[in-house]
């Protein structure tokens, strides 16, 4: 396992895989009663006869997901100051009750901060993938993360 993560250790290209997670249709319903209270999320009679064929998480579910599955994975042993935004999610195949999930990381882009130099934004790809290794949810973000090294000379 890897120690504190700065923003010198996010190398461009690297790619790593977090997490796993059940998905339960019981999980589904309770955030689709909250949130998203579309048939298709909180009764599976109706999502049944719906173009999905069954009950399927709202993609804000899928999000919240797989930001549980970085967070356990490397978020919260980061320098992590936060993000600026999400430039893109999509969702590309529905999440339902059965899925195992897990989430890859690929960096994209990496640069220090012109106006913070004591961080650096780092711009990754993250892919919600199922148990057939199917990427459902894709969505590129960048994060602000502390670097190791301090403020340059």
């Amino acid at each position: 396992m890897v120690d504190f993560l700065y923003f010198e250790d996010f190398e461009v290209g690297s790619s790593t895989v977090y997490g796993e997670k059940l998905v339960t249709a019981a999980e589904i319903i309770a955030f689709g009663r909250e949130f998203d209270p579309q048939p298709i999320h909180v009764d599976p009679v109706a999502a049944a006869e719906s173009a999905f064929g069954g009950l399927i998480a709202s993609g804000l579910h899928s999000c919240s997901m797989m930001m549980r599955l970085m967070c356990d994975g490397y978020m919260l042993r980061s320098a992590s100051r936060g993000s600026p935004g999400v430039d893109e999610v999509r969702y590309l195949a529905p999440v339902r009750p059965g899925d195992v999930l897990r989430v890859r990381v690929t960096v994209l882009d990496r640069r220090r901060s012109a106006s913070r130099p004591e961080m650096g934004i780092v711009t990754a790809r993250h892919e919600l993938m199922n148990q057939q290794d199917e990427v459902v949810l894709l969505m590129t973000s960048k994060v602000m993360m502390g670097c190791r090294e301090g403020v340059p000379a």
